[in-house]
């Protein structure tokens, strides 16, 4: 065909030949932008489910941190550091992506057959054939930002995989022209003359590595301190005593469990001694359990030590605490959670309990007392001066143990008092500023935090008549009379009715007035 004259028909089959082969590169090349299309909605789905598997892991990372600040709070800031930087830098990526699509019309956007032209990345990215945009510098400022601002967080602790995932991810140095010895930027061998699908699909490709050096870094944050979890010494574990009750007599028998920080049923120990004696019986948990007499009245010590097998060596875990012993009880104690006396109106706290017995087999009895939790109860005294509280208890050996009576004085409530802006008594205060204020009323020096709601008041200005207010600020009167006082004038505000929010039926013993002294 190179060769000789050719003939008119022979020239026409050449151009078939020419027109041929052009239909199948051009054909080839349409497929190739679609395949990059395909590979960027992939990339993009991943990164999606990248995202969400994220939001899992901080979520449990920051309810640990809650829960145990002192072992996760470090690592919890930490990550919310790392977050926060990729999702700035995934989100800026993204806003690159929709400038680069802004320049197409939007029904194209998934035709990746007509994302074939360069023009929209060369024209964002570089100006001329040395120079970048403003948009180019700070497409490369950022991924270099993004890399520095990461390893800066980790800190020198940095692990040296993840450290060096980073630096090759974003790796922004200028790199070799293939088959040649010299170099270009970047940002030119990556994105200058390439199609605008395969520029979309290269930049999906950073914020899938964001995405991925996030989740590795997570990864390695938490498998330290799991390491440490695992890793069974004096420093990450405690041995704890658990008596099955707080106190005994003398002469009975101590029964309890003897534990690690932290229950593991497969955590089994070589041995457990305690006070010389050696156990094997274990629970469900893996808790050892401890049978002992005790020992004499008052406090006695527990020592002893667990024997755990790690990399083919014993470790020691020591155990120290104590037990109380105390005498058979013959009275109960019963105190007043507030005061010496019980008031009227509220519910009074009383703590009642009897050393050595538990809560369960403590009866106490009064007029008005309820049983909250435990040794709690509430006191709401009714009529008369006085409640008596009768007391009894069983110990486990079916002794019954009753408490003399004991008596507390019953309270009304101290009567209230007038106030503006939490003061009493006489205070002053501008009459523009009396003229927009609040009237409550409070309990003074009251050891129940009681809420009381006014409902009236009387005001008496010097000169002028006695105005009555319903509610808690001075109405249209009490403000006209108030313009007649003179700096100086005592305003007396009295009368005041009020009731505990809450209890209304409680009659309090009337509210004590307020003197306002006008300023000016």
């Amino acid at each position: 065909m190179a060769g000789g004259k050719q003939s008119a028909r022979q020239k026409m089959i050449n151009l078939m030949y020419l027109v041929f082969i052009a239909m199948l590169a051009l054909n080839m090349g349409k497929k190739v932008l679609s395949s990059f299309g395909y590979l960027n909605e992939k990339i993009e789905s991943s990164n999606q489910t990248s995202a969400n598997d994220i939001a899992a892991v901080l979520q449990d990372l920051g309810t640990k941190a809650s829960e145990q600040p002192e072992k996760y709070g470090d690592l919890n800031d930490k990550a919310v550091q790392v977050n926060r930087i990729s999702n700035d830098f995934f989100n800026y990526l993204g806003a690159v992506k929709d400038s680069l699509l802004s320049t197409i019309d939007p029904e194209l956007h998934k035709d990746y057959e007509s994302l074939d032209s360069e023009t929209a990345g060369d024209e964002f990215f570089f100006a001329g054939e040395t120079k970048l945009t403003e948009n180019g510098e700070l497409f490369v400022s950022s991924i270099n930002q993004y890399r520095d601002d990461i390893i800066a967080v980790l800190g020198e602790n940095i692990k040296p995989d993840v450290l060096d995932h980073l630096n090759k991810r974003f790796d922004t140095s200028e790199q070799p022209i293939k088959d040649s010895e010299r170099t270009q930027p970047w940002i030119r061998n990556r994105y200058e003359g390439f199609p605008l699908v395969a520029t979309l699909t290269n930049i999906s490709v950073i914020q899938a590595d964001a995405r991925t050096s996030e989740k590795e870094i997570y990864n390695s944050l938490l498998g330290k301190q799991l390491s440490a979890d695992a890793s069974i010494s004096e420093k990450t574990y405690q041995a704890i005593v658990i008596p099955n009750k707080p106190a005994y007599f003398p002469g009975e028998e101590f029964s309890g469990t003897v534990v690690l920080g932290k229950y593991d049923a497969n955590l089994k120990p070589e041995s457990l001694t305690i006070n010389g004696k050696k156990y094997s019986d274990r629970d469900e948990k893996g808790a050892a359990l401890v049978k002992f007499k005790t020992g004499k009245v008052g406090e006695n010590d527990i020592i002893g030590e667990f024997v755990f097998k790690q990399d083919g060596k014993n470790v020691k875990i020591p155990v120290k605490s104590n037990y109380l012993v105390v005498p058979k009880p013959n009275s109960a104690v019963v105190s007043a959670d507030k005061m010496n006396v019980v008031y009227r109106g509220v519910q009074n706290p009383i703590t009642i309990s009897i050393p050595g017995i538990s809560d369960s087999n403590v009866k106490a009895s009064a007029s008005g007392l309820k049983r909250v939790k435990g040794t709690k109860y509430n006191l709401f005294p009714g009529k008369g001066k006085e409640v008596i509280i009768n007391v009894t208890g069983k110990t486990n050996d079916g002794t019954v143990i009753k408490s003399p009576p004991v008596k507390f004085r019953i309270k009304d409530i101290p009567p209230p008092a007038a106030t503006i802006r939490k003061q009493w008594g006489s205070i002053k205060m501008p009459k523009s500023s009396l003229a927009k204020a609040t009237i409550d009323a409070a309990l003074i020096d009251f050891d129940f935090d009681l809420k009381l709601k006014v409902s009236s008041f009387k005001i008496k200005i010097p000169g002028q008549s006695t105005v009555m207010v319903n509610g808690t600020r001075l109405d249209a009167r009490a403000q006209k009379a108030l313009m007649k006082a003179k700096r100086g004038d005592v305003v007396s505000i009295f009368d005041v009715k009020a009731a505990i929010i809450g209890n209304s039926s409680y009659r309090l013993k009337g509210v004590l007035p307020l003197s306002v002294v006008i300023s000016n």
